[in-house]
């Protein structure tokens, strides 16, 4: 059985070692944090239980990927079998580069250290260690264990066998991942999705528009679009000769910010900061964030389905 060391068990780590415990391998998960980390086997059975009531897995599923799921919390014997492992601590370089040293150094050799980050630079990360061939970066997109995508970043260390290793690994488990060529931060997803957040936000705090009427342009015009056809596919579709025209006559009017978006500054200064502490663009009360994340995966699930079939 194929074994694989998850270090951090929180949003991304246990949804993450769902997403190997249901296929088979065998998974230690560890945590600094007892409560979450104990937390984690509950957290999966009700992921699972959504699977099963939407026809994506079988009853027996749940307690057959629970038992494949070892916690610990003594990090040597959560590293030290293992031939992959992948952090998914806070967005903080100083505290990856610390943890990976720390893994390179409890670890085998031969052990695939992969690093879960939504925009840190891989060869930053990587700087300092002995063997940063062995590092790469995995981008799962939340929630891990619905979203296919995984960018998958080679640094400027990264060998080409483990690279194309990862990869093939991931393939492997159903996933859809996406080589990204060179460590540019953003890498893929995140350069385009926060281009878009920006001109989201700018039309919000230029009065332009109200942040439910903003969103609802993406949910029920071009965003649909999307989850059929990417950006540079649609634009074949529509016409490079017509992309070019609105792309000479619009760009100089996009906002071209540096530095975030006032209103997000101000939300951000006065605690305001989404759906963790209630309040964000929208309100968000503690029981109408339950159902709205069970909900949400219900539709991401239903919506990967169609797309499957059609």
């Amino acid at each position: 059985m194929p074994e694989v060391g998850i270090i951090g068990a929180g949003t991304m780590g246990h949804g993450i070692a769902q997403c190997f415990a249901v296929k088979g391998w065998r998974v230690r998960l560890y945590d600094v944090n007892r409560e979450i980390l104990c937390s984690a086997p509950a957290r999966i059975r009700s992921n699972l239980e959504l699977f099963v009531e939407v026809g994506w897995a079988q009853p027996e599923a749940i307690e057959e990927a629970i038992q494949n799921i070892a916690l610990g919390q003594d990090l040597p014997s959560v590293t030290q079998g293992p031939g992959l492992i992948i952090e998914t601590v806070s967005e903080q370089l100083d505290l990856k580069r610390r943890l990976l040293a720390k893994l390179e150094e409890l670890s085998s050799p031969e052990t695939i250290l992969c690093t879960n980050t939504s925009a840190l630079s891989i060869t930053s990360i990587s700087r300092g260690l002995k063997h940063p061939e062995r590092v790469l970066g995995t981008h799962f997109w939340n929630p891990p264990h619905i979203l296919p995508c995984v960018e998958v970043i080679k640094s400027e260390t990264t060998s080409d066998r483990v690279f194309e290793e990862v990869v093939s690994l991931l393939a492997g488990l159903g996933k859809e991942p996406v080589r990204v060529l060179r460590d540019v931060p953003g890498f893929i997803g995140n350069r385009m999705q926060h281009a878009l957040q920006r001109e989201a936000m700018y039309l919000v705090d230029q009065g332009i528009a109200a942040p439910e009427e903003v969103d609802r342009v993406v949910k029920f015009g071009f965003g649909l679009r999307l989850a059929l056809m990417g950006p540079l596919e649609r634009s074949d579709w529509g016409g490079l000769d017509i992309t070019y025209q609105v792309q000479k006559y619009l760009l100089p009017y996009l906002c071209s910010d540096t530095r975030p978006s006032p209103l997000l500054t101000q939300k951000v200064s006065v605690g305001d900061l989404g759906v963790k502490t209630g309040q964000g663009y929208f309100d968000w009360p503690a029981e109408k964030t339950a159902r709205a994340i069970k909900e949400r995966d219900r539709r991401l699930l239903a919506l990967i389905h169609f797309l499957k079939i059609a």
